[in-house]
């Protein structure tokens, strides 16, 4: 809030940024959170349309953007837990011409500022979560049964087993960092997977059902999976019983939300059509979500877990369109948030060939593409039954990692599991593995087209010739 003498200056006249007192500090971090949140916005709109324009989602043109104006490039959104100083900053670099900040303030403001758009981006994060859990219909899922259960559940543990192991065995990392980036690599990004199904006319049909259900399920273990890594990185060692703990409390409390969701619909819709005054559906929502993230916590699990479990449980409700319509110009605000300041404190500068130093970073980069593409590919080869399935495209269907795999790396970099080097090789794997799903996919199902069509006129031409 601003200071009672800020605002008396303000009355007066007297311009907020005249000096640079100490008790002046609170109008400067306003101000240098006002001038991030422009640049923020402004790199995740740029980068979102242009993303779109190549028919690219538009979260990876956000995640680029926040790269561009983040520690890499511009230096226009940085952060001290990063190892930047105040003097890296343009927001300070220019609040200090404006004001003629001392040095005193601007380390304070540069540190006040920097946490507030942390904070407004693990809201984002929240309301991400939130939003993906409004998103996984659970009814949908009962139809497409055990298949997608069990291509959802290689998916996970293929490239978590294969990937951690590697990373500890062959590059000799430390077990906690490696868990973490293992976890990276489990998540399916629903949305981008969707979409292109869509494009193609084959979201309906049995691979896409396959492919779309066994998304969802892998978002809730990779939830699951992100939860129990999280709290790991807290204790900073890896104890088997707090694994078994935590795996436990995580599934029970998102399974018991969902049983105890069943009573509480019916309330929630009761309370919401009483209310009669502006936010009487999201205004509950959002209490219901943010409380199900703080009790999540509070039994040291992670808040997202929280929010992703109120998604799915207000997903049941009468009032599920509404509502997801009412909270998408709130994710609108935040969402880009946390996308942009991942990127920006993604320092590709480790990843530089030139250094000797770096060259670890590339191949451990490659190692997890390589991870994230095989691990994901032979999920196809999962689905049993006599139903012919093209296989080849379910499992790639499932290797765009998407905003979930930026969901492990921005938790991983903001609790300092992830060093630079390791930090940007999974985004480098998000973005790759998102860049290249949208074209195999289709030359999956394009190929199978054109088999069809071969033997279509192979049938046709045999009938002609008898």
């Amino acid at each position: 809030m601003m200071p009672l003498e800020s605002i008396f200056h303000s009355q007066l006249g007297f311009p907020l940024l005249a000096t640079a007192s100490d008790t002046e500090a609170a109008p400067m971090v306003l101000a240098g959170v006002l001038l991030s949140l422009v640049f923020i916005y402004l790199a995740s709109k740029l980068g979102g349309e242009l993303s779109q324009l190549v028919n690219l989602p538009p979260v990876l043109g956000e995640l680029v953007a926040g790269v561009i104006v983040g520690v890499s490039a511009l230096h226009l959104l940085v952060f001290p837990e990063a190892g930047a100083i105040a003097s890296d900053s343009v927001v300070i670099t220019i609040l200090q011409k404006i004001a003629g900040l001392n040095p005193e303030s601007i380390g304070e403001v540069f540190a006040s500022q920097s946490e507030v758009i942390s904070v407004l981006a693990e809201l984002g994060v929240i309301i991400l979560l939130f939003e993906i859990g409004l998103e996984s219909d659970l009814r949908e899922l009962q139809k497409v049964g055990v298949r997608a259960a069990i291509v959802a559940t290689v998916g996970v543990v293929a490239p978590f087993v294969a990937g951690t192991l590697g990373l500890i065995l062959i590059f000799g990392m430390p077990t906690i960092p490696a868990v973490f980036a293992g976890a990276a690599l489990t998540a399916t990004s629903i949305g981008i997977t969707s979409k292109v199904l869509s494009e193609l006319g084959q979201l309906k049909s049995t691979e896409g059902q396959i492919i779309v259900g066994a998304a969802v399920i892998d978002d809730v273990l990779g939830i699951i999976v992100l939860a129990v890594v999280a709290s790991l990185a807290k204790t900073g060692e890896v104890d088997i019983a707090n694994v078994i703990y935590l795996i436990i409390s995580a599934t029970a409390f998102l399974l018991g939300s969902i049983f105890l969701g069943q009573f509480f619909n019916k309330s929630f819709v009761a309370i919401a059509e009483k209310l009669q005054t502006r936010g009487n559906l999201v205004i509950p929502a959002l209490i219901f979500a943010f409380s199900m993230a703080f009790l999540a916590h509070a039994i040291h699990l992670e808040a997202i877990l929280g929010a992703f479990a109120a998604g799915l449980v207000l997903d049941e409700t009468d009032k599920r369109k509404e509502l997801d319509q009412q909270i998408i110009p709130i994710a609108d605000i935040l969402v880009p948030i946390f996308f942009v300041c991942v990127g920006a404190r993604v320092d590709l500068s480790v990843l530089n060939p030139s250094s000797a130093d770096n060259r670890q970073g590339l191949v451990i980069a490659a190692f997890l593409i390589v991870v994230a593409i095989i691990g994901k590919i032979i999920t196809g080869w999962a689905v049993f039954g006599k139903e012919k399935v093209n296989r080849l495209a379910i499992g790639i269907g499932m290797i765009p990692r998407g905003e979930v795999g930026l969901v492990f790396a921005g938790i991983g970099a903001a609790s300092g599991v992830l060093d630079k080097p390791l930090q940007a090789a999974i985004i480098i794997m998000v973005i790759l593995t998102t860049f290249i799903a949208p074209p195999l996919l289709r030359f999956a199902f394009g190929s199978e087209e054109t088999a069809a069509q071969e033997a279509v006129k192979e049938a046709d031409l045999a009938s002609t010739n008898n």
